[in-house]
C-alpha cells in the first residue's frame, strides 16, 4: 500500500513537473519559479501535502544538487578556469562586493547573526549560469561582444563557490577555528590538484573513462561523480565541488558525449531539487519576508547591472553593451537556492529559507526582463540614440564594436 501511495504522488509530481516545464517553453522564460511555486504547492502547508514521497524526493535532491554542479564543470576545462582567474580576476572582486555585502547586511539588520550574513551573502552573490545562458539564447545574443564579459563574470563566481561552499559547510557544521581552517585547506588543495592535473593529464583520464557503449559510459561517470561527491561530503568539503571538480577533469570527447548523456537526468533531478526546496518551505512564512526580500531584489538588482557594466567597460564594450551585460546577469537561481538548502536543512535560522525562495522566485522572473529592457531604457534616460546606427564597410582591423561578432569569431 505504500509503494502504491508513493508511485502516485511521485507520478504526479512528476507530471506536473513536465506540464510547468512545457509551458514554460511556450511562454519563453525559465521553469524555476514554476517548480518551486509546485513544491509550495505540496508541502506542508500547501494545497496537497505530499506523505509518502517526502524521503526519496529528498534523495533525488541531493542527486539533482550534484548532477548540477558536475554538469557545470564539464562545460570548463581547467585552462580556461585558470586562463579567466588570470585575466578577469578583478571583475569578480568588484562582483563580490557589490552583491554580497548587500546580503550580508541585510541579515545583521534582520538580526540572525553572521552565520546567515554568510549564507545570505552567497544567495545574493551568485548570478544564475543556466538562466542567463537561455535568455542569452533567446535573445540572440550569444555572438555579442560584451557576452565573454558575462561569461567573465559567471565561471569566477563558479570558480569562487568551489572555495565558498567548504567555508559554507564548515561554519554550518559548527567548526571551531582550526577545524573550518582545516576544511578550507583540503578544499584548496583538492582545487588545486584537480586543476593541475586536469590539465596535464586530462586526456589520459578521458581516455580512460571514455567508452563506445552510452550505457556503460553513464555508469562509469555517474558512479565516480556520487562517490567523490559522498568522499567530498564526508571530508565537510561539499558535494557540489566535489562533482564541479570532477566535470572540470573530463575533457574533450568524452565531456562532449556525458554531457548529452546527462542532459535529460539533470533536467529530472534538478527540477526534483526545486521541488523539494519548496516542499521544505511553508507558503505562510513567505509573507512576513516579502518585505526584505523586495527589498534585496531592488538594491541587488541594480548592484548586479552596475557589474556587468563595470566588467564590460573593462574588456573595451561600447556603452551600449554594457548595460547589456549588466542587465544579463541580474537573474539568481540554482547556486542560490543550493546555498539556501544548505542553511535551512542545518536550520540556521527558520525566516532564511523563506526570504530566497521569496529572493529567487522575483530575480528569476525579473532578470529575463532586465536583460532585454535595461540598455533600451538606459538608452531613454541618458539621451541617446533611439536605435543603433547603420553598419557601415570597416577595414578588417576595425570591427564595429557594437555588431555581434560573426560565428566563430566568439572565442577568437
Amino acid at each position: 500500500m505504500h509503494s502504491a501511495v508513493f508511485l502516485i504522488e511521485f507520478g504526479a509530481v512528476v507530471l506536473a513537473l513536465g506540464l510547468l516545464g512545457r509551458f514554460a517553453v511556450r511562454m519563453k522564460f525559465s521553469p524555476i519559479p514554476l517548480y518551486l511555486l509546485a513544491g509550495l504547492a505540496f508541502g506542508a502547508g500547501g494545497v496537497v501535502p505530499l506523505g509518502g514521497s517526502e524521503e526519496f524526493i529528498e534523495v533525488g535532491a541531493e542527486i539533482g544538487v550534484v548532477l548540477l554542479l558536475l554538469m557545470l564543470g564539464l562545460e570548463y576545462t581547467a585552462g580556461d578556469l585558470v586562463g579567466h582567474l588570470r585575466t578577469h580576476a578583478p571583475a569578480g572582486v568588484v562582483d563580490f562586493l557589490l552583491n554580497a555585502i548587500p546580503g550580508a547586511l541585510a541579515a545583521l539588520l534582520l538580526g540572525w547573526g553572521p552565520v546567515a550574513a554568510v549564507v545570505l551573502a552567497g544567495v545574493t552573490w551568485v548570478s544564475s549560469s543556466g538562466v542567463i545562458a537561455k535568455v542569452l539564447g533567446d535573445l540572440g545574443r550569444l555572438g555579442n561582444r560584451e557576452t565573454p564579459a558575462i561569461l567573465s563574470v559567471l565561471v569566477l563566481e563558479d570558480l569562487a563557490m568551489a572555495v565558498y561552499l567548504p567555508i559554507l559547510t564548515a561554519i554550518l557544521a559548527g567548526a571551531g577555528w582550526a577545524a573550518g581552517g582545516l576544511t578550507l585547506a583540503i578544499a584548496l588543495a583538492a582545487v588545486g590538484t584537480v586543476l593541475l592535473v586536469a590539465v596535464r593529464y586530462g586526456r589520459v583520464i578521458s581516455r580512460f573513462i571514455s567508452s563506445d557503449d552510452p550505457e556503460k559510459l553513464l555508469l562509469v561517470v555517474l558512479g565516480l561523480t556520487l562517490l567523490v561527491a559522498g568522499f567530498a561530503q564526508q571530508l565537510q568539503v561539499s558535494a557540489a565541488v566535489g562533482a564541479f571538480l570532477v566535470g572540470i577533469a573530463l575533457s574533450g570527447e568524452v565531456a562532449e558525449n556525458t554531457h548529452h548523456l546527462l542532459m535529460p537526468l539533470r533536467d529530472l533531478f534538478a527540477a526534483v531539487f526545486f521541488v523539494f526546496f519548496g516542499l521544505s518551505t511553508d507558503p505562510t512564512t513567505i509573507p512576513p519576508v516579502l518585505l526584505p526580500a523586495l527589498g534585496l531584489v531592488v538594491v541587488t538588482t541594480f548592484t548586479k547591472i552596475a557589474t556587468g557594466y563595470w566588467a564590460a567597460r573593462r574588456a573595451g564594450i561600447g556603452v551600449r553593451g554594457r548595460w547589456r551585460a549588466g542587465g544579463a546577469l541580474v537573474a539568481r537561481g540554482e547556486f542560490s537556492i543550493v546555498i539556501a538548502g544548505l542553511a535551512v536543512s542545518s536550520g540556521v535560522e527558520p525566516a532564511l529559507g523563506p526570504l530566497a525562495t521569496a529572493y529567487v522566485l522575483l530575480l528569476v522572473i525579473l532578470g529575463p526582463l532586465t536583460a532585454r529592457f535595461t540598455e533600451p531604457l538606459a538608452r531613454r534616460l541618458t539621451g541617446g540614440p533611439e536605435e543603433p546606427p547603420k553598419p557601415r564597410r570597416r577595414p578588417a582591423e576595425e570591427p564595429d564594436p557594437e555588431l555581434p561578432h560573426e560565428k566563430g569569431e566568439l572565442y577568437a
